[in-house]
């Protein structure tokens, strides 16, 4: 629990003082179990907020400006950011609009809506990417530290670069075990030692330091590559061909296991497959073949699909039946039983876009299954029962939890939810240039 937030929220609500730290209390009680301490902290955080506070009422505009941020008034549930849909594309597409403003340029970058971003130093890629923890695999931290680190692996391998160092960030909330920390780093360590990748460093903090009470982990992995050939999204050709590997999912399917009572599951995401395939690529000079490539990851196929299709400005069409056939036949009859479409979660395959004779090739070197073709148009597509229709995301990756199944509904009006959210982006990119052209001039 967010006990600042909280803290705050009734300051704004009006709520006297005395029912706060009445409130509070019993709230802090509930993780610390020391009533004397208890009051003490929720009094001192009672005062720090409404120190903060003061700022709504300074008469500086441009410090008030530069200390607050521009409310969109849309949640982040509400936009679906983080779910691997419509909502959270569009999120990330005015994400990359600010990194767009700026003068400094990539060869890759979150423009591209591709899996790591690259530059060029002495002559090679250098190619970097972070990726997220799953949010629900915070109690199984091991886990959660296995599939983030090799998450991060894949996007830096689908890049066509061979892996060269692995950082970890970790939060934990003030309740948690350090024991988390040591387990969540041996996930990591497991997948750099597996793939000779080593992990070489990162940082330890608490989430939100004081302030967030629980047992929460938040954390991320970043990978670092280089190479010499660069196998981004929008490198896809009309005539190419579509292979993919098997997939077994990683921390999404883990969470979907785990929270149906699936647990046996688990054990079939936990291998490195798809990064032995990728250095087998590479490693055999296939890469330099190959157009694009990217992991069946971000809201499954349906997602990747829609985003490659954007970038590239080509049509993906794939064969139902051999799409079928690139999933886990364990992972696939529990998502069958549960109800979940597969084509909308990550499956963790490695989808290879190239021309039809280094196809040829890469069938001879590594496992995968040709599942589809590339053609003009800008549209994804699936063949299906002798019909061809439109492959594209929903608003939220498909609902793999029962919580996700609450939550996953459409918001009522997604254009004005999009126009608020634009508009405070375009804040952002003002202050980004006001402190650019005027603050930082005057100090320099």
């Amino acid at each position: 629990m967010d006990i600042e937030e909280f803290v705050r929220k009734k300051l704004r609500e009006n709520v006297p003082e005395e029912k706060i730290i009445e409130e509070g209390f019993k709230r802090v009680l509930e993780f610390k179990e020391n009533e004397e301490f208890s009051l003490k902290f929720i009094k001192a955080v009672l005062e720090e907020v409404k120190a903060s506070e003061k700022i709504l009422k300074i008469k500086d505009e441009t410090l008030k400006n530069l200390l607050l941020y521009p409310r969109a008034g849309v949640k982040m549930g509400e936009a679906g950011v983080g779910s691997r849909g419509e909502g959270d594309f569009f999120v990330h597409r005015e994400i990359a609009r600010i990194i767009k403003s700026c003068k400094s340029r990539a060869i890759i970058d979150s423009e591209d809506q591709d899996d790591a971003g690259v530059v060029k130093a002495k002559g090679k890629y250098i190619v970097a990417a972070v990726d997220g923890t799953h949010s629900r695999l915070s109690e199984f931290p091991f886990i959660a530290g296995f599939h983030v680190a090799r998450a991060a692996l894949r996007d830096i391998y689908v890049m066509g670069a061979e892996g060269l160092a692995l950082l970890s960030d970790i939060h934990l909330a003030d309740d948690g075990d350090v024991g988390k920390i040591f387990d969540f780093t041996a996930g990591i360590a497991t997948v750099s030692e597996a793939t000779e990748v080593p992990l070489i460093g990162g940082s330890t903090l608490r989430v939100g330091g004081d302030m967030v009470l629980g047992e929460r982990l938040v954390s991320s992995v970043t990978a670092i590559g280089s190479g010499d050939h660069i196998t981004a999204r929008r490198h896809a050709k009309e005539g190419d061909l579509i292979l993919m590997t098997v997939g077994s999912g990683g921390g999404t399917i883990c969470a979907t296991a785990i929270y149906h009572g699936y647990f046996d599951v688990v054990y079939e995401t936990l291998n490195v497959n798809f990064i032995l395939d990728c250095q087998k690529l590479i490693r055999n000079s296939l890469i330099n073949k190959v157009h694009a490539m990217t992991d069946v990851t971000n809201g499954g196929i349906r997602g990747d699909a829609f985003e490659i299709s954007k970038t590239a400005k080509v049509s993906l069409v794939f064969d139902y039946e051999t799409l079928v056939k690139t999933v886990n036949k364990k992972v696939l009859k529990m998502l069958e039983e549960l109800n979940i479409d597969f084509l909308g979660v990550s499956t963790g395959s490695l989808l290879i876009i190239c021309p039809e004779d280094t196809a040829r090739e890469i069938k001879r070197l590594i496992d995968v299954i040709e599942v589809g073709y590339v053609e003009r148009g800008n549209k994804s597509y699936l063949l299906k029962d002798g019909r061809r229709e439109e492959l594209k995301p929903k608003f939220r990756e498909a609902p793999y939890t029962p919580v996700k199944k609450v939550v996953d509904r459409e918001p009522e009006n997604f254009e004005e939810m999009k126009e608020k959210i634009r508009k405070a982006c375009d804040e952002a990119i003002k202050k980004k240039e006001f402190v650019l052209n005027n603050l930082l001039k005057k100090r320099n």
